[in-house]
């Protein structure tokens, strides 16, 4: 595996790739990674004839008041899960390569952006899009591959490819989840030991919502009220938000069609850790 830290070096390696016709899958990532991660990786490698890995912890989405400092980072491990999984390239720019002197550009994605993450993380997205437009531009993959975990920023990467006629594919493979159902994230290690028992309360809930709407409720508010009854019954824990919208719009209609895709959606504090999670019910 090659490791690739300069931006210029990074679009050198690639423009000489598919001048060869070699198809790349890129994983972009913020590191510390786990097996949610290898399994993006794993797919891009059963896809792809190279596969590039980008670490990146992106200042621009995280508030002065967020984690940037201290969130997660851990080179060796990253290194040994990304080769293990299959990958070819593991692209670690600086800050100062991404973002030089002078950088005054931002990408704002309107719509999908808006709601949920956007209300409690209002310039989260558009630090998103920006860094993950640059990415783009300088790995050139024919797919990307991105975990439905993080179910808005998927839509609003899909959003910025189909606005600015991007032409690759935005692969949504499936959230891993440790054996009692938690979402696997690079922030579940800010998780004391209690808050990590009480953390399984996100995935009882979105069941629990799942069954109903499988039983034919189709009101919103009777769908949202199950997640929130059933994650108040964990101490500790405060809601952001628990809602249930339209899957492909993140609309929020009244009552769904029953032909609707619905899209269970969480962001839930733990002490001093924020995690969010999701499930599609089609």
């Amino acid at each position: 595996m090659q490791h690739i830290q300069s931006a210029s070096v990074m679009q050198t390696f690639v423009l000489a790739a598919r001048r060869e016709g070699k198809r790349i899958g890129a994983v972009p990532t913020m590191g510390y990674l786990h097996d949610g991660h290898a399994s993006l990786v794993r797919m891009a490698r059963a896809e792809s004839d190279i596969v590039i890995t980008t670490i990146f912890v992106n200042p621009l989405q995280f508030a002065p008041n967020e984690d940037f400092t201290r969130y997660p980072r851990d080179f060796e491990r990253d290194w040994s899960i990304a080769e293990k999984a299959g990958c070819d390239v593991l692209f670690t720019p600086s800050p100062e390569e991404m973002y030089p002197q002078g950088f005054q550009t931002n990408i704002s994605i309107g719509g999908v952006s808006a709601p949920f993450e956007g209300v409690f993380r209002p310039t989260h997205f558009d630090g998103v899009a920006t860094v993950v437009a640059k990415l783009f531009l300088l790995t050139q993959p024919d797919k990307a591959f991105f975990g439905q975990k993080d179910y808005q920023q998927c839509m609003v990467v899909k959003k910025l490819v189909r606005d600015l006629a991007i032409p690759l594919e935005i692969v949504v493979c499936p959230t891993q989840r440790e054996n009692d159902g938690l979402a696997m994230s690079s922030r579940n290690v800010y998780l004391s030991a209690e808050d990590r028992i009480k953390s399984t309360i996100l995935w009882k809930s979105l069941q629990a919502a799942q069954n109903l709407i499988q039983q034919g409720e189709r009101h919103r508010d009777r769908i949202e009220t199950i997640l929130k009854e059933t994650l108040l019954t964990m101490n500790g824990l405060t809601i952001d938000y628990a809602a249930a919208a339209d899957a492909d719009t993140l609309e929020q209609p009244t009552e769904f069609a029953p032909t609707q895709g619905i899209v269970l959606l969480l962001a839930v504090r733990l002490g001093a850790t924020r995690l969010i999670d999701n499930l599609v019910v089609r």
